[in-house]
């Protein structure tokens, strides 16, 4: 409630003030009031459909595009909330003057459709910001109730001041106020800052730097006014994850220094380009120093390891899709070429490998023709399901079809596993048996040993998790970075040819026109002081 009451009073109080100045001229000026107050109307009218419209599309789409849906309307409240209070800190002193220059025109073109249509669009400004700050807010906050009247409230307070400070009956330090307002407005839009972030990872936007950093539950406990203050109204979670973070360090810190910033120490409007251009030659080189200092981490598999079996190592050799397997065993060597039409990739341990598998038919050179009951139970451990050693004593003749399967997966051309098999189909015959039976012996030939392959799978998968951690800080942050940079730079550049262009004249009242005999002339110059 407290969050948004702030919010509502402080849109509401510039866009009072923003009507008065409107107002005040035009009654100097003998002008009438109400094409002023439709355009007025119509902006409010406009800015509550709009928050009302962000809103149902909201709840029209499904959980995970609601998250997505959340980000963009929170990362839009921010940028509202941070124009406004750069704006305003800027403009304050200029601001009387400003809108009295446009009113000017406008009434100089002889239209009430022209007045109508500024006090339309300064009203609407403030009017689209108030309905999508509040909206995320609200998002942000357990009690949409509470958060709702503090809206109300802070409005009806703000048009009070604002009229209490046209007719005269109301002074108020406005610059204090804005400046007071402004700092708590910024790390409430560091809060949305955070839920953002937090509203993007759930929407699949943002993987890289979800690690907790610190458990703030003793901070803000559930139900207590510590809590509802950390929480609800500077939308602080109680387990912070790294980006959020970095995201609130890195707008709160220098968005608070613009707020707070003494104008005695702000720079000359000559020096503005090159404090820009310092800024920006600071943050590019921040990027560049990340990029670079930021170590990298992996592992690299080698390419020939131990197997277990009939061997004693593979070493595979990777180009592109294909491969060549190198296999030693006691005094022989077995090279099987790897085609690129047996290669597929595949997910070990979140790790992407690649894997290729190659089945072809052996000759059966070597196998005995004919087996006796002690030779079957020798290969299969036990007597063949469906022979009986009373009535099928044996020998049986023998025939053998064998099938022979090499896998390969490696990672990085690295090898991460290797395996050969044998699949014998086995045809009996004779020995007694009424007719033929089939039946099958696989073996493994050679195979890298479980254990290596599950360390070497566990070490990929740290690494891995490693450099996804890293990723924010040698790749998003210094894009970040430079991004800002080069938006630094450009303002450099504009302010520079601003500084050298010639000065405007600003047109003003026509003097034929001054207030009548019985009203008094009013200015609201004294509150944006």
């Amino acid at each position: 409630m407290i969050a948004t009451l702030v919010i509502g009073l402080r849109e509401g109080l510039e866009a009072t003030l923003i009507v008065g100045i409107i107002a005040a001229f035009l009654r100097r000026n003998r002008a009438p009031l109400a094409p002023m107050w439709a355009g007025v109307g119509l902006a409010v009218a406009l800015s509550i459909a709009v928050g009302f419209g962000l809103q149902l599309v909201e709840q029209a789409l499904p959980q995970a595009q609601q998250e997505g849906m959340e980000t963009i309307i929170g990362a839009v409240a921010v940028v509202f909330v941070t124009g406004m209070i750069v704006w305003m800190r800027t403009h304050a002193r200029t601001l009387s003057r400003d809108l009295q220059a446009s009113a000017s025109a406008a009434l100089g073109r002889g239209t009430a459709w022209a007045l109508a249509g500024m006090a339309f669009l300064a009203v609407l400004k403030e009017g689209f910001e108030t309905s999508v700050f509040l909206l995320a807010t609200f998002q942000a906050s357990s009690d949409t109730g509470s958060a709702a009247l503090g809206a109300v409230v802070g409005i009806a307070v703000a048009v009070a001041i604002g009229y209490g400070i046209y007719t005269g009956g109301v002074r108020l330090d406005l610059g204090r106020f804005f400046t007071g307002t402004g700092v708590f407005l910024v790390f409430v839009a560091g809060g949305l800052v955070l839920t953002a972030l937090r509203h993007a990872h759930e929407a699949g936007w943002i993987v890289v730097g979800q690690q907790r950093t610190v458990d703030l539950g003793w901070l803000a406990p559930n139900g207590s006014l510590r809590g509802a203050l950390v929480t609800g109204v500077l939308g602080i979670p109680a387990d912070p994850r790294v980006i959020e973070v970095t995201g609130w360090l890195l707008y709160v810190v220098p968005v608070l220094a613009i707020a707070v910033w003494p104008r005695r120490w702000r720079p000359s409007v000559a020096r503005i380009p090159l404090v820009r251009a310092a800024v920006a030659a600071g943050l590019a080189a921040t990027a560049v120093v990340l990029a670079l200092a930021v170590p990298s981490t992996g592992v690299d598999l080698p390419r020939t390891t131990t197997v277990s079996g009939d061997a004693r190592s593979v070493t595979a050799d990777v180009d592109g899709a294909a491969a060549v397997l190198h296999v030693t065993g006691t005094g022989r060597e077995a090279r099987t070429t790897l085609p690129a039409s047996a290669h597929r990739r595949v997910t070990r341990s979140g790790t992407a490998a690649d894997r290729w598998q190659v089945t072809e038919d052996v000759s059966a050179t070597g196998r005995p023709t004919s087996l006796t009951l002690d030779d079957l139970v020798g290969l299969f451990g036990r007597v063949p399901v469906g022979i009986s050693p009373s009535t099928n004593p044996g020998p049986f003749a023998a025939r053998w079809t064998v099938r022979d399967t090499v896998a390969l997966t490696t990672v990085g051309g690295g090898v991460l596993d290797a395996t050969r098999s044998e699949r014998d189909v086995l045809t009996l015959s004779g020995g007694g048996l009424p007719a033929a039976r089939t039946t099958t012996l696989e073996r493994t030939v050679w195979a890298v040993p479980t254990d290596h392959v599950d360390r070497a799978a566990a070490d990929l998968a740290a690494a891995h998790t490693r450099a996804a951690e890293l990723r924010l800080w040698d790749t998003w942050l210094p894009v970040v970075l430079l991004f800002a940079a080069a938006a630094q730079a450009l303002l450099a550049l504009r302010d520079r040819r601003r500084a050298v262009a010639p000065p405007t004249t600003t047109p003003g009242t026509d003097p034929s026109r001054g207030p009548p005999a019985d009203v008094p002339a009013r200015s609201l110059d004294h509150a944006v002081r």
